[in-house]
């Protein structure tokens, strides 16, 4: 049996007691959490408020003034596997404490930027340091402090970042009026860096080292009965993590990863250009705006839902659950183009897909090594960040080709049947190891 090695015994060593599981203090760390993720994730919403003001004032084009975004999104994905892995080595808070430093300088720097792409390096600092700090190692730590209870708590964490585009919106058009979008990133950038860095004093304690991760349980009745009493899915418990779903874990990590681009892709098609849709078919850009805060409002009791369904059926049935309803989500915008079916679709979609990204984070918490937990999520946002960034640019270089909407809901709908076809061949995998496992073992002779 190999010996542990002085990085893991330290790392073991620094980590709170299992009892700590399920406790209050996990539930007081979940608070601190949802408060990082939407001081983090504040840069992802208001740079669209600022668009307008940020493109009159430099004198370019929306093409341009959009840019930073799509950096900010891009960085935000490749960040999320830094910091998710030096969460893995060296803990949360000081990878907490540099992301508020980022995100508090990014705002600064935009603030005062004297062009676009001043502008546009500042909120690619803030997604590579700022907001990937707060999203995917959060999720990755909160899924290690909790079992019984587990899926419900990774969705209040991840709500974190839709309440982050409910709240700060609206602030930030107000600060506009008020005192222009210079003045307001700076004050936001203040706000919400010594925010962070406050709220990071909190998370000084490592997650809790569990025995049972360490190896998978000897045979899948006793597994059953201490799932059952842990809150943790049986699957999870009866498995070898060193082969996840019967795989190389970098296979498994690989099709997760694929899985993850292919609903995001799908997902894309209706948050990126509802607004436009609504204005193609006459209702206006207003319109669509609320439509898109419906969806977005939604999203999160998808989400805190989706986590108590999580809890009882594990990620897996989770995720095939979430991706074929978004898949029912996006057919139904094809014979429906109504002002009163469109805002009922835009709420269904919502409450379909708000769970399917947290579900990620889940499946590696019951499948891989637990040490590995914030990099190997971190892989995965990664993924599904690509999906967002190439579903919103191929949805639209398809209404460039077809001047219709209709293809690009197809091509949704295709991507969707690909991430349905992927984590339903995961869940026959995880079927026929459990099926294996329960089989008698009869001792020779």
């Amino acid at each position: 049996m190999p010996h542990p090695s002085p990085a893991t015994t330290a790392a073991a060593s620094a980590a709170a007691p299992a009892s700590l599981i399920d406790s209050r203090q996990a539930a007081w760390r979940l608070l601190t959490t949802l408060g990082l993720v939407v001081l983090g994730n504040s840069s992802m919403y208001v740079v669209s408020v600022v668009l307008p003001a940020v493109q009159a004032e430099f004198g370019v084009g929306r093409a341009d003034a959009s840019l930073p975004y799509t950096l900010m999104m891009v960085c935000l994905g490749i960040g999320g596997i830094w910091t998710g892995r030096m969460a893995d080595r060296h803990g949360l808070m000081p990878v907490l404490c540099v992301g508020a430093v980022a995100v508090c300088g990014g705002f600064v720097w935009a603030g005062l930027s004297g062009s676009i792409w001043g502008f546009g390096l500042a909120h690619g600092l803030m997604g590579l340091i700022g907001s990937s700090a707060t999203f995917a190692p959060l999720m990755a730590d909160t899924a290690l402090w909790w079992n019984k209870r587990r899926g419900i708590a990774v969705a209040i964490c991840a709500s974190g970042n839709y309440i982050a585009g409910a709240l700060w919106p609206p602030i930030v058009q107000h600060g506009i009026e008020l005192i222009g979008w210079r003045h307001t990133y700076v004050l936001l950038g203040l706000v919400c860096g010594v925010g962070m860095l406050l709220l990071a004093l909190r998370m000084r304690q490592r997650a809790p080292m569990v025995q049972m991760d360490a190896a998978p349980a000897p045979a899948a009745p006793a597994a059953s009965t201490q799932g059952a009493a842990a809150g943790v899915a049986p699957a999870a418990l009866s498995l070898d993590r060193s082969r996840p779903f019967g795989l190389r874990p970098l296979h498994a990590q690989l099709l997760l990863c694929v899985a993850g681009v292919a609903c995001c892709v799908a997902m894309a098609m209706p948050q990126v250009h509802i607004v436009a849709y609504c204005t193609d078919l006459g209702f206006g850009a207003a319109r669509g705006a609320e439509m898109l805060s419906l969806m977005l409002a939604c999203g999160i009791v998808s989400r805190l839902v989706s986590g108590v369904i999580c809890d009882r059926i594990g990620g897996v049935r989770t995720l095939l659950l979430g991706s074929a309803l978004q898949g029912v989500g996006l057919a139904l915008f094809l014979p429906f183009d109504g002002l009163v079916p469109l805002y009922v679709i835009s709420a269904m979609f919502g409450l379909f897909q708000g769970g399917i990204v947290p579900a990620y984070a889940i499946i590696i918490r019951e499948y891989f090594a637990p040490q590995e937990a914030g990099a190997r999520v971190g892989a995965v946002i990664m993924a599904t960040l690509i999906g967002m960034a190439l579903g919103g640019w191929m949805s639209g270089w398809i209404f460039d080709l077809t001047g219709s909407y209709r293809a690009a809901f197809l091509n949704g709908m295709a991507w969707n049947l690909l991430n349905l076809s992927i984590v339903g061949w995961l869940f026959w995998r995880v079927r026929q190891q459990r099926a294996v496992t329960a089989r008698p073992q009869h001792s020779p002779g």
